[in-house]
């Protein structure tokens, strides 16, 4: 299969075949992403970003994806600096925008409007973000993040035990990587969350369909033992209906050093998509791991670069061009990303 022309705008669209295929591919960007090398093989393309909510990791990085293979990003933030402020549909505006670019990266509160925008458009869409619904280059970055600390390990994703945590009702990160880690064998995946913000029925059922041992639970200290990867994940106030409230999102949920050093193996893997509000009683993922080598927050957010590169190159069609064209980088670099960056994670 290949995603040529392809808009991605849910994980469902993926295998395991496909996702080798892009994770190669961002094997091979990772050097252009570090600004060690420069590929060039999207000069003169034009991306569109269109978000009508904020974003920052997901537009900034699709933006430095784009450009670090050459091509130019033209950025629009909000419904109310576009003509639907004046009444224009957005089937309308996504028409008449699709003629200015070669490809779109929309983000939008209403899960159904990136399907109506990629239904009035001739290019390729991504999908950054609708509303509750899924978020598929998150889950993409975040898996191509799992596979390379399990790697590190020596694990293999199936078989292994996986605890997501937090809002799991409205993330929508934690839906579009349920998605892709029921293509793997074997897991024992845990949901971690208070009643009222659940994983949605019908992904506990794909995945349980698909062989793997759900276990739903509200209590962290039985959800985190013997896992290998905790995902957690923030409460999403933004979505929740007026009359909704996180009443019982107490300092269980809160993800520091003395939960994880309580209860997960000294090998977990943690991750969070961010942001994070690690404020006291914020009840999120606690600052106090930042020195922590288990905590890969950051390498997954530099994951974002390869894999939103190799998506454009996927998707464009110029995939097959990428060893031709690299060339060294004549700027300087640091050795290591961060100063608290664990010890391994220096640029090859």
């Amino acid at each position: 299969m290949s995603l040529l022309g392809k808009h991605i705008l849910s994980c469902s669209i993926f295998d395991i075949e496909l996702l080798q295929q892009l994770f190669s591919v961002a094997d091979q960007l990772q050097p252009v992403s570090r600004g060690k090398k420069v590929c060039r093989i999207l000069e003169g393309a034009v991306l569109g970003n269109l978000f009508f909510e904020a974003s920052t990791r997901t537009r900034l990085s699709f933006d430095s994806a784009f450009m670090r293979l050459g091509g130019s990003v033209s950025n629009t933030t909000g419904e109310a600096v576009t003509s639907i402020s004046k009444g224009e549909s957005l089937a309308d505006t996504s028409r008449v925008i699709s003629g200015y670019y070669d490809i779109l990266v929309v983000r939008h509160p209403d899960e159904q409007a990136v399907y109506e925008i990629a239904g009035a458009t001739h290019i390729p869409v991504l999908n950054g973000g609708n509303g509750a619904g899924e978020h598929p280059t998150q889950a993409l970055l975040d898996l191509y993040t799992v596979s390379r600390e399990f790697k590190r390990l020596g694990k293999e994703i199936s078989s292994s035990r996986i605890a997501l945590v937090g809002d799991l009702r409205y993330g929508r990160t934690v839906h579009s990587l349920l998605r892709l880690l029921s293509l793997f064998q074997n897991l024992t995946i845990y949901c971690v969350s208070p009643s009222i913000l659940p994983m949605p029925r019908e992904l506990l059922d794909m995945a349980a369909n698909g062989g793997h041992k759900i276990v739903e639970t509200g209590d962290p200290k039985v959800g985190l033992k013997d896992i290998d990867l905790l995902y957690a994940t923030r409460v999403q106030k933004e979505r929740f209906a007026c009359t909704e409230t996180a009443f019982n999102y107490g300092s269980d949920f809160r993800v520091d050093q003395a939960l994880v050093n309580a209860h997960c193996k000294p090998d977990v893997i943690v991750m969070h998509p961010l942001p994070r509000d690690s404020r006291a009683g914020a009840n999120d993922l606690s600052d106090d791991l930042n020195q922590d080598e288990r905590l890969a927050i950051f390498r997954q957010t530099d994951a974002g670069i390869p894999i939103r590169m190799a998506l454009f190159a996927s998707v464009l069609g110029v995939d097959h061009l990428i060893p031709s064209a690299l060339r060294d980088a004549t700027w300087y670099r640091p050795k290591y990303i961060g100063p608290n960056d664990a010890s391994f994670y220096t640029e090859k």
